[in-house]
């Protein structure tokens, strides 16, 4: 079996010659994920290795198609320079893959010279949530979502170092430094392709598509029968990522097995992904793409029957694990993220949070257990004592745990956060797996200071998050910034009027409704207020550029009504440019 996750012989951590301490899998996964300009077959081009997806690029009878435009402007011009080394055929049309790389578009109407203005002259296919997906992200969970980022995909980490950037499982960065300062070229669908499958016509090319949800429910896969190449979002060059430790919304294996089937049931002679290097041949396809598909099918089997036998998700992260051979293969291999995490995420996805064990049903608030566990064991110099000799020892989990308790009362010193963080680095360096060493390392610079996180617990609304939400979604995201113990007892409907457009919020009963939604517009507040500001004023107050009071002194915001209420609401926002 598959050892577990950073349970490996710590001689396999090596040192990197930037000083970067990594297990030698991670460091493996280099050359996976490694820049080339690879032609799998005649007239199909992949850059792979530009940024953290690839740029493919096809020959059809009317012109190039290009697929996925990675995560900039300056990316997707990059791959646009390959292509000219090989190939001189205008741009006759893009396909979307999913929503996660597609904001380089406009760098290929940037090499028309802009004569498709708009992007009306170039079609675009994808699938019909790209636009939604988007933008759903960075609204109401953006702290959350953003904070998830930075530490899945080493934002915050240093290129050289112990803590050094090696890569990050699909590819070596999240977004490649040579590429700043990431100018966002998106450009919308314009065919949209539903969650079923057919066939198109583009640039003169017949494609077949089919949906298949992946790490996105966008995802589209493609196949060109004129070179039998399938062009995917599905068989990644790691295991699969069913969670994903940023936190995300569940993929259930059940509906991503239908991915790998449909790719399996094409037939093709070449497999060009979202991620990694082409596979060509049908027979290597054939097998590789199976034993990647099987594992996943192996992870959901074998926890159903772990729940089945009434398991708890502990004992089946601990017991459940990957036939050794899926070590023999990058597709499969625990680069990315950890199959003990996988078959949480599959537990909790089909039954819930509660798993059957009796100390969880009604669990101590997780500070008074810290301490009861702390005092129980001796007192704090004990757990100092007994976590540093389990770490000396090459227990590491356990370690950790006793380094939680401390880190996490609320009396924690200095040197008890520098003890876990000590612990996450440890797992940093002897995992396999991206997601974990990027994680655990940036856990660590947090608790010791020396790469604090702070900022990306604050809901943020700068304008560069929220340039592409309309008035409404901005009023209404401040919903979730709101402290309902400041205002008990208060019911008001506030008006922003931005340029002219209204979008109110009903505060009551602890909530603050948009007066948009059905359930508020025929319910009366006992006060009301209004206040008047252009979108540039609403963002900057919003993002901490300028102050609510700043502005009002300048004629910038200018309020009507209730105001000594609106000061109490917008006081009870989680939000320093409101309050202030």
């Amino acid at each position: 079996m598959v050892a577990r996750s950073f349970d490996h012989d710590p001689k396999n951590t090596v040192v990197l010659p930037g000083g970067q301490r990594a297990h030698r899998d991670a460091v493996q996964q280099n050359e996976v994920v490694k820049r080339r300009f690879e032609s799998p077959c005649d007239g199909v081009w992949s850059l792979v290795g530009n940024g953290l997806s690839n740029q493919t690029f096809v020959r059809a009878h009317d012109g190039v198609i290009a697929i996925d435009t990675g995560e900039c402007v300056e990316e997707m011009r990059e791959a646009l320079r390959e292509l000219r080394s090989v190939e001189r055929a205008p741009v006759a049309g893009v396909i979307y893959t999913h929503f996660h790389y597609v904001d380089g578009t406009a760098a290929i109407l940037e090499e028309a010279g802009s004569s498709k203005s708009g992007g009306t002259a170039l079609p675009i296919v994808g699938h019909k949530r790209i636009t939604v997906n988007r933008t759903r992200a960075s609204a109401e969970i953006g702290p959350a979502y953003a904070r998830g980022l930075v530490e899945q995909f080493a934002v915050a980490l240093p290129a050289d170092g112990p803590d050094g950037l090696v890569n990050v499982g699909l590819g070596r960065w999240y977004r490649n430094p040579g590429h700043a300062p990431f100018t966002s070229g998106h450009l919308p669908v314009t065919h949209e392709l539903d969650d079923t499958s057919g066939t198109f016509t583009l640039a003169g090319e017949t494609i077949h598509w089919a949906h298949c949800p992946s790490d996105a429910d966008d995802s589209v896969n493609f196949y060109f029968p004129s070179r039998e190449l399938c062009v995917h979002n599905t068989v990644w060059p790691v295991l699969f990522n069913v969670y994903a430790i940023r936190g995300e919304e569940y993929r259930d294996p059940r509906v991503l097995l239908k991915g790998f089937d449909r790719v399996l049931a094409w037939e093709p002679e070449h497999l060009v992904g979202a991620h990694g290097p082409a596979i060509s041949g049908k027979r290597q396809i054939r097998e590789r793409v199976t034993r990647s598909r099987d594992a996943i099918q192996y992870l959901w089997d074998q926890t159903v029957r772990a729940i089945n036998k009434g398991w708890t998700a502990d004992e089946i992260a601990d017991r459940v694990r990957l036939p050794a051979s899926c070590d023999d293969d990058y597709l499969t291999s625990e680069r990315y993220g950890v199959a003990e995490h996988h078959v949480r995420q599959i537990f909790a996805g089909l039954r819930g949070w509660f798993d059957g064990d009796e100390s969880k049903l009604f669990p101590l608030a997780p500070a008074e257990r810290y301490q009861r566990l702390i005092d129980g064991f001796g007192g704090r110099s004990e757990v100092r004592k007994q976590a540093a000799t389990a770490l000396d020892s090459n227990e590491v989990r356990w370690a950790t745990e006793l380094a939680t308790w401390l880190a996490r009362t609320t009396d924690a010193t200095a040197d008890d956060k520098a003890l876990l963080a000590r612990c996450m680095r440890t797992i940093g360096e002897r995992t396999p797996a991206a997601n974990i060493r990027n994680w655990a390392l940036t856990r660590a610079r947090h608790l010791d200071g020396s790469g604090p996180m702070d900022r990306y617990y604050q809901h943020r609304f700068s304008a560069r998050l929220v340039h592409h939400h309309d008035n409404a979604t901005i009023i209404n995201t401040l919903r979730v910034t709101l402290e309902p113990a400041l205002v008990e007892g208060i019911d008001h409907i506030v008006t922003f009027v931005v340029d002219g457009e209204r979008h109110g919020l009903h505060v009551r009963n602890g909530v603050a409704v948009p007066t948009g939604e059905a359930s508020a517009t025929s319910i009366a507040a006992t006060s009301t207020s209004e206040v008047a500001l252009t979108r540039t004023t609403l963002v900057d107050v919003l993002s901490g550029r300028t102050t609510w009071s700043d502005c009002a002194q300048r004629g910038a915001i200018r309020v009507s009504g209730d105001t000594r209420t609106l000061d109490a609401v917008r006081a009870a926002f989680d939000v320093p440019g409101l309050k202030s």
